[in-house]
């Protein structure tokens, strides 16, 4: 008669088999209590099947890898997808005046261009909420081009470099903001919808004139937002403080082409590319006058219809004040400062074409460099003297049409 113990164990042996090794082992071992050798028959069995197990985890594994790559490559190109549709201008804008091209690592939305440009100014703006502005398109500003030689400007001038605190460059173009962000530290973009102006914009033609529009409304905008500003094209090179030289009473100071002697004389030559502006009523309805008559004179540009307009009524009704700039501290080569002693700006204006800005701007900084490097003596007797005009010239001057035979313009690039 078997004992319980006996029954079970044959019982165990018929379910599990034990294997050969086990049955080895359990037959060469010295005695093990039954449950030790089933343990291990048990225990054989389990790691007899690992490999199979395995294999599920690693065709697991293989499959799960796969999906991870094929989401990441679907969200790749689905942010490539957004990127080229913000860069090639799809972002709307809440603003008529304006808008902030998007950054290429920020997901969020925009900013409102209002309050973009009003953190700027903020953090470039002097005490008295004054900014020094330049417009800068892709054209001028490739590296050795005019933004170079305009910022050098500062640098060499006397008393100048401080003002790059308060210089805002206003980029046309997304090539021109990327270049800014390299070379200086106060940069905002403007875009105008459906309008490149990338490319240089040669006098007088539909591109240059919508151009100097655009820049008109843009100042008024700013003077709204209770900003004052001096107005500086790129192509003048600034060798003093201009702010000593400003009449501390006037709401609208403009530079020449030709000054007549008198700052009140309404017939001096008035020229757009450099002005000094406060922010008031007065002018911030001047400005709005301004760019309204471009519909009533839509063949002139900006400084034309200045001309015509500074005579209106409207002028005198709201109380603005003009103020012409003296070429001898505000010079041009139209009409040239000729005391280094005291010249404050240079404007290299009555020139055509990239090419020639570029070797008379050039010719001028070396100028202004031997002359800063004379001793006071001879800085007081005023030894050396412009050499530009050079390549620049009126006689080189290119329209895209002639101009109202009544305007008497006198000609000028870049204004």
């Amino acid at each position: 008669m078997s004992s319980p113990q006996q029954l079970a164990l044959r019982f165990h042996r018929r379910r599990f088999p034990p294997s050969p090794a086990v049955s080895t082992y359990c037959s060469l071992a010295p005695p093990l209590p039954i449950r030790d050798c089933s343990f291990a028959s048990a225990s054989s069995s389990s790691v007899s099947m690992s490999p199979e197990i395995s294999m599920l985890i690693r065709r697991a594994a293989l499959i799960f890898t796969v999906l991870i790559l094929s989401a990441l490559l679907l969200y790749t190109a689905a942010d490539s997808l957004r990127f080229l549709r913000l860069s090639s201008g799809s972002l709307s804008s809440s603003s008529s005046f304006a808008r902030i091209f998007p950054s290429y690592l920020n997901k969020s939305p925009s900013p409102n261009p209002n309050q973009q440009l009003e953190e700027v100014f903020n953090n470039a703006s002097m005490v008295n909420k004054t900014v020094i502005l330049t417009t800068l398109n892709d054209a001028w500003a490739s590296p050795n081009s005019v933004v170079d030689l305009f910022l050098k400007s500062f640098m060499l001038g006397d008393g100048t470099h401080r003002l790059l605190d308060h210089l805002v460059i206003v980029a046309l173009d997304e090539k021109a903001y990327n270049r800014c962000r390299i070379v200086h530290k106060h940069c905002f973009a403007l875009v105008t919808e459906e309008v490149d102006f990338h490319q240089e914009a040669y006098f007088m033609t539909p591109h240059y004139l919508k151009m100097m529009w655009r820049r008109i409304d843009f100042l008024r905008s700013v003077l709204e937002l209770g900003y004052s500003f001096v107005f500086t094209d790129a192509d003048i090179m600034w060798f003093r403080d201009p702010f000593p030289r400003f009449f501390p009473d006037a709401d609208f100071q403009i530079a020449c082409d030709n000054f007549l002697g008198r700052p009140d004389d309404m017939n001096n030559r008035p020229n757009g590319g450099f002005k000094y502006v406060k922010s008031n009523n007065r002018s911030i309805a001047f400005y709005k006058f301004w760019y309204s008559a471009r519909e009533t004179y839509p063949e002139y540009h900006d400084q034309d219809v200045l001309n015509l307009i500074k005579f209106h009524p409207f002028i005198s009704d709201i109380g603005l004040k003009i103020r012409f700039l003296d070429t001898a501290y505000f010079g041009g080569l139209c009409e040239p400062s000729r005391d280094l002693n005291v010249v404050c700006t240079m404007h290299v204006n009555c020139c055509y074409g990239m090419d020639s800005k570029l070797h008379d701007l050039k010719i001028m900084l070396q100028d202004w460099r031997a002359f800063m490097s004379l001793p006071p003596d001879l800085k007081n007797e005023s030894v050396i003297s412009w050499r530009v005009p050079q390549n620049c010239s009126l006689s080189s001057l290119r329209h895209y049409g002639a101009p109202p035979p009544e305007m008497d313009v006198q000609p000028e690039e870049g204004d």
